[in-house]
This record gives structure tokens, C-alpha cells and sequence, in this order.
């Protein structure tokens, strides 16, 4: 039986290069990149290191030096989340807001910081839940072997006997897979209802994996992160029978297998999940899409392209209101039927002011009579709010969208009663505006609407909820700057992946880049450029279809924990019943 596999455990730089590098390949699967298909084989080296790791720690096998997996797993999650979300650098320079060079690098730095950390935090959880849930069965069943004398009754000479209720059995690494997962998707949603999200493992595939991405119509993006960790946790085990190291396999009663059987047994799984997952969606991927009559309306979009740096600023308003007006009477002569504006084009409280009389973009929707949704600032009783508003061709508000996930230090400071003064000091934020009401319905001319305003693309729970209220198609409004192609990419990614779960079209409209439509099967036919000025009429359908996700949500998460106890279940009547 190999030990060298135990003995680099003994040199901490080799499992953590190993974790990094492996994390850093997934954050290779993401956008701009998209190397997706790292992402099926880049989980597996972590999954392998916390399973020797325990084995060291445990005694299974003896190591002088052993690193917690623990380590493993929060410097594997730097590498993927760092690399992933390395685009918040583009925060800096923020010299044109009157920071000093050097506190802006500080702001940009302790932006990532804080957010790679609390990405990797979720997958410290994952790992700590795994563990806990594994000991929790590990002495329910060496208990309940205690108790039946099961065990003591079937030993041989090469089986040592059961001394202690408290002794560990092993678990089956097929329950291990399936435990993995399970939690993997339970932590991940947990994390997509925190403050903070954007690097689910299912957005790795987005937008070029279509046929993968398709499975999000079953139960969400948490099928499709089901699917790839499920495939990582074969290989592991694959890779770890090859090498005759199973799971605490010194304690199990003799196989009747061998080694070889494993690694054919595990590399079968894994190859039947991969290419079993792929044709389920692309099944989902090849249904035609059968549009209503009456169902088509034509939609206008208008990316103003007003950098940060200026927007605040006397001239950044004149060339919104410049860029926006010309955009919208252009659109109003190609024959379109509403036109959407991104988050925040005129990002000042203008509607329902004095000075809305006078405003050049609301003077020509009084001329041209055609709809327009209007990203500004809105009003409420208990503060400012990021709004989306339907402007009628009258002139008058027909329906309003407040956003409901607000960024942190962005839009408002957590916190802000007891750490607002520490904060303001690495944050530009001067005031924080107030999150939406949840739930809200989106009702317009043209049909009501599924809508999101920037950040909130990357919350396929908020979108799921609109569907299942009855809204047609989506509409997200998107200030992506000052931030690069790189990010736009990935937000772009997180809004195919939207239009494929609720299967509907979706039309992004962003002030300096990436615009686009997007199918329901998740076709990008039209992208805007980088940092242009842009504007582009299409036709988009309402669709009234609910996928099994809309209808029934995550269901694939506790359906995937019960397997793994039934597979436990299974293995402990195999190993100890008579």
C-alpha cells in the first residue's frame, strides 16, 4: 500500500499549492475565460486532500506533520473566488471622487479581500458540515453496532472488535458523494440569501455549457453545481481507490473487490453523471421555443456609455441627457414599442420634481407617445431608493421596481449605526440607499415584467419569484461601471443563466457595456460593444410557461440529502446485519 501520498502531508507548501492551483483552475472556468470544462476536474484535487487529511489527522495513517483540511479548503476558495472576482480592482482610481491615490488602492484592496474572504467562508462551512455531519452518522451507527452486537457477531481475525460505542465506522464513499453535494448546494444557497453573492460553481458553464446550463429548469442553478460537484467527488474517489486509500478502509470488513474495481466502478459514475447530466439538458436545450400569438412586442435599448468618473458631474449630465434623448426618439423612428434605460441613467430624483416638466428625456416621450422604463433615483417615505420606473407615453408613472439587493459599501453601509464611521472611511459611500419590498410584480404596457437592477442578476431566487408571480420576460437594468470587460462578462453569464431557468426572454440594457438579448435557451443574438454608445431595437415574446424550477424551486437539495442516508442506510446493513 503507497504512503508517499500521505508523506507530502508532511510538507505544508505541497497540499496548499495543490489547493491553490486547483481553485485557481476553477476560477479559470469562469468568464472572461471560460474554460467551463475545468470546472468538472478542479473541485477533485481538494476533495482528495481533505479525505487524506482526515485519514492523517484520524490515525488511519501516521504523518508528523498534518495541515487541517480546513486550510485546504479556505485556500483553495481563495484561489477560485481571488481569480473569479479579481475584477474588483477596477474600483480603483477613485481619485476623480476627491480620494487620494493611495486610499483608493487601499479601498479597492480591502474590497476583494473582503469579499474573496467571505466566499471562501462558505466553503469553510461546507467542509465543517460535511464533517459534522459525517461524525454524527459515523457514531449513530457504531453505536447502534455496539448496541445489536452485529458487529462483534460477524468480526473474523482480521477484523478488530468493536471496543467502544464511540469508535468510528466508516462511511461509504458513495454516501460521502452524496453528502458532499447536498451540503455543497444547502451552503450555497444559504449563501445566495446573504448579502453577498456572485460565485455560485454552476456560473462556471455560463454562457457557453448551454446544454448543462439547461438543467437550472429542473431545479435551479443548484442542479447544475449538483452535477459538477457529484462529478469531482467520483474522480476523487476514483483517484484515492486507485491508490488503495478508501475512506477508513483498514476498519471495513474484506471486499470482494478489488482496487481496480473501484477505480472502474467510480470512473463509471462519474462519466455516466457527466454524460447523463449533459443529455438531460440538452434534451431541455433542443425543445423548439413555440411563441403565442399576439405575444411579440418590440423593445428598445439604449446604453448611454457615461463613465463613473464624470457621471456625478455637470458634464456627465448633459451627455446623459444628451445620449438618452437622441437614443430614445431613434428608437421611437424604428417603430419600438417600449425602450429600456439602464440603472441609474439619470441618477438624480427627477421624477415626480418640478424639474421633470423640463427634462429633455421626459419632454420627448410627451412628443413620441411610446413607453420607456426610466433607471433613476425613486422616493419613499423611509429614504432614497435604485428604481426602475415605466414611464407611460403620457408622461405619467404606470409602475415602479425598487431593488431589493443592495451592494455593500456601494449602495449602503452594513451596519451602519455601529460601524458607519469606520466604514465611511474605506467607502465612498455617502448615504445608503434603501433595499425594495419584497415581493414585487413589474405590471407594464407590454406585458408584466420579471426585473432586476444590476447586482441582482447573480439571485436566481428573485427571479424565480417574478416568474412564479406571472411575470413574461426580463428586463435588467445595469450600471457596470467602472469596472472592465471581465465583469460584464460574468454578469452577462449570471443573466443567461436566468433566462434559461424561468425560460424567458431577457433584454439587458447597461450604461457602458455588456447590453444584449437572450433567448430562453439562453442565445445571445445580439451584444452590445465595450464602452460604446449603443442603441438596438428587437423583438422579444411574452411567455407564460413555469419550468419545474418555477413551480417547485430547490427540490433537488433535500431529495439529494435523503440519498445520501438511504445510501449509509444501504452500506451499514451490507457491512454489519448477519
Amino acid at each position: 500500500m503507497p504512503t508517499y501520498l500521505f508523506g507530502l502531508l508532511k510538507h505544508p507548501w505541497k497540499p496548499l499549492a495543490i489547493a491553490l492551483l486547483s481553485g485557481i483552475g476553477m476560477g479559470l472556468a469562469v468568464a472572461p475565460v471560460n474554460m467551463w470544462f475545468l470546472a468538472w476536474v478542479a473541485l477533485a484535487p481538494l476533495w482528495i486532500l481533505i479525505r487524506l487529511a482526515r485519514q492523517a489527522a484520524t490515525g488511519m495513517q501516521p504523518s508528523a506533520f498534518t495541515l487541517h483540511p480546513a486550510l485546504h479548503c479556505l485556500v483553495w476558495a481563495i484561489g477560485y473566488h481571488g481569480l473569479a472576482l479579481s475584477w474588483v480592482f477596477d474600483l480603483h482610481p477613485l481619485t476623480w471622487m476627491g480620494v487620494p491615490w493611495l486610499a483608493s488602492v487601499a479601498i479597492a484592496l480591502f474590497a476583494w479581500v473582503f469579499i474573496t474572504l467571505w466566499g471562501s467562508a462558505w466553503v469553510l462551512i461546507w467542509y465543517l458540515s460535511v464533517n459534522w455531519v459525517s461524525q454524527l452518522l459515523n457514531r449513530f451507527w457504531s453505536l447502534k453496532v455496539w448496541r445489536e452486537g452485529s458487529y462483534s457477531a460477524n468480526q473474523t481475525d482480521s477484523i478488530p472488535a468493536l471496543t467502544s460505542p464511540h469508535q468510528l465506522s466508516s462511511l461509504h464513499p458513495c454516501t460521502y458523494i452524496l453528502l458532499g453535494t447536498a451540503l455543497w448546494c444547502i451552503v450555497e444557497g444559504l449563501g445566495s440569501r446573504s448579502p453577498l453573492h456572485w460565485t455560485p460553481l454552476a456560473y462556471t458553464q455560463s454562457p457557453f455549457n448551454l446544454p448543462i446550463l439547461h438543467l437550472g429548469q429542473l431545479a435551479g442553478p443548484m442542479t447544475v453545481t449538483a452535477a459538477i460537484v457529484a462529478v469531482n467527488g467520483c474522480l476523487a474517489e476514483a483517484f484515492l481507490s486507485w491508490f488503495g486509500r478508501d475512506q477508513h478502509r483498514e476498519q471495513q470488513p474484506p471486499r470482494t473487490v478489488t482496487n481496480s474495481d473501484g477505480v472502474r466502478f467510480y470512473l463509471t459514475l462519474a462519466a455516466c453523471c457527466l454524460i447523463l447530466s449533459h443529455l438531460i439538458g440538452l434534451a431541455l436545450a433542443i425543445q423548439p421555443l413555440t411563441e403565442q400569438a399576439g405575444s411579440a412586442f418590440k423593445v428598445g435599448v439604449i446604453q448611454g456609455n457615461i463613465p463613473t468618473r464624470i457621471k456625478l458631474f455637470e458634464t456627465g449630465t448633459q451627455l446623459a441627457l444628451k445620449h438618452y434623448t437622441q437614443g430614445y426618439e431613434t428608437l421611437a423612428d424604428r417603430g419600438v414599442d417600449i425602450v429600456l434605460t439602464p440603472e441609474g441613467a439619470f441618477p438624480w430624483r427627477w421624477v415626480g420634481t418640478p424639474q421633470q416638466a423640463r427634462h429633455p428625456f421626459y419632454q420627448a416621450i410627451l412628443r413620441r407617445g411610446v413607453p420607456a422604463w426610466v433607471g433613476t433615483i425613486g422616493q419613499r417615505r423611509d429614504g432614497l431608493t435604485q428604481t426602475l420606473f415605466t414611464i407611460t407615453g403620457a408622461g405619467e408613472i404606470y409602475s415602479r421596481y425598487d431593488k431589493e439587493k443592495l451592494v455593500p459599501l456601494g449602495e449602503y453601509i452594513p451596519f451602519e449605526a455601529s460601524l458607519g464611521r469606520l466604514i465611511s472611511r474605506l467607502s465612498p459611500v455617502e448615504g445608503s440607499l434603501m433595499p425594495g419590498r419584497s415581493p414585487q410584480t413589474f405590471d407594464t404596457p407590454v406585458g408584466q415584467a420579471i426585473a432586476a437592477i444590476c447586482y441582482e442578476s447573480a439571485f436566481s431566487n428573485l427571479f424565480r419569484g417574478q416568474a412564479a408571480r406571472g411575470g413574461e420576460f426580463i428586463l435588467t437594468a445595469s450600471n457596470n461601471d467602472p469596472y472592465t470587460a471581465r465583469m460584464m462578462a460574468q454578469h452577462h453569464a449570471h443573466d443567461v443563466m436566468r433566462a434559461i431557468e424561468s425560460d424567458r426572454w431577457t433584454v439587458r440594457a447597461t450604461n457602458t457595456g455588456l447590453s444584449g438579448i437572450v433567448t430562453p435557451h439562453g442565445k445571445t443574438v445580439w451584444m452590445s460593444g465595450y464602452r460604446t454608445y449603443e442603441t438596438h431595437a428587437h423583438t422579444i415574446h411574452r411567455r407564460q410557461t413555469k419550468t419545474l424550477y418555477v413551480r417547485w424551486g430547490n427540490w433537488l437539495t433535500p431529495l439529494l440529502f435523503g440519498l445520501a442516508l438511504l445510501s449509509e442506510g444501504l452500506a451499514y446493513k451490507t457491512r454489519y446485519q448477519r
